[in-house]
């Protein structure tokens, strides 16, 4: 690879590195299916339906004695956690078949509040089943829509083989990031979706910036390989891509060290899409368009009046 001064000079997409790395991502994405389909996810009451409450303890609550107690009182399914906190608890409970969702509420703090203990109920939220279903439903739609838009996008602004190279990339990123949440058995409600979108959005930002350095290339080191040129493109947005990575990663983390329980798991949606991000938009969006054999003369645009050929030098 011809040398660039004052640039790295890393071969990423040499055909070694180039297959190592597709099968990493082969790897991370087979796995992150496996997961899915055997775990599945831990879905929040923003799917599952239910009621979720949020309560504050005057002292160190004791979440053995609250499960008893929930248990007693016919809430034998219900999920204790902590908050935060050792005062804060989270109580989440199934959608209850023939009982009215005020009615349970209110059994609910009758029973926490049990032997004169003073409660603060900060928050109350209640999902009928049917309402998560359909918002489940919604928010899978919404993923597979915005790579749909995207692969159009990208090949009105290039060409489709880059088009396939950036919509791997993004699928890549989105069923990873899903699937460590199901590894993990992490929670996932509506802000990791949220999250897992925005994660789409920035891998490609990445991807076509990329793009828009390697097109120039193409022409600009005429004689040259497209994997040549591609490597001397992405060293180019190394610096670059790393500063933006880093930057963000910084106040993701800050986030998920300081923004509570709450958002928490929008906290690592992010984090986990953004590393897994970077790398995607790297190695399989280059190099999936590599495998398509991508090269300059795919990035002319035809003449579309015959008579201009006899004008050309």
């Amino acid at each position: 690879m011809r040398l660039i001064k004052d640039k790295t000079n890393f071969d990423f997409l040499g055909k070694t590195r180039r297959k190592v790395a597709l099968v990493v991502s082969a790897i991370l994405v087979i796995a992150s299916l496996a997961s899915l389909a055997t775990r599945g996810l831990e879905f929040g009451i923003d799917f599952t339906g239910g009621i979720l409450l949020e309560v504050g303890y005057p002292a160190p609550a004791n979440l053995e004695d609250i499960r008893v107690s929930l248990g007693a009182a016919g809430f034998e399914d219900a999920q204790v956690q902590r908050f935060g906190k050792d005062t804060d608890v989270l109580v989440r409970l199934p959608p209850q078949p023939g009982e009215e969702a005020t009615a349970v509420r209110a059994k609910l703090q009758e029973t926490l509040q049990a032997g004169g203990q003073t409660i603060d109920l900060r928050r109350v939220e209640t999902v009928s089943a049917q309402v998560g279903s359909e918002l489940a439903e919604r928010g899978a739609l919404a993923m597979v829509l915005a790579l749909l838009l995207i692969f159009v996008y990208v090949m009105i602004r290039f060409q489709w083989k880059f088009s396939a190279g950036a919509v791997a990339a993004l699928a890549h990123d989105a069923i990873v990031t899903v699937g460590f949440f199901s590894v993990f058995r992490l929670p996932f409600d509506l802000t990791v979706v949220a999250a897992v979108l925005a994660v789409i959005g920035y891998s490609l930002n990445d991807t076509v910036v990329a793009f828009d350095r390697i097109r120039e290339n193409f022409f600009n080191l005429r004689g040259v390989s497209a994997e040549e040129a591609m490597n001397v493109s992405i060293n180019e947005m190394l610096a670059r891509t790393l500063i933006t990575g880093l930057t963000t990663l910084l106040v993701l983390i800050a986030l998920l060290v300081l923004g509570g329980e709450s958002i928490a798991p929008f906290s690592i949606a992010l984090i986990v899409g953004i590393i897994v991000g970077t790398y995607s938009s790297i190695y399989t969006a280059s190099a999936t368009a590599l495998v398509l054999d991508v090269n300059a003369q795919d990035l002319i645009e035809p003449i579309k009046d015959p008579s201009l050929i006899d004008d050309l030098p």
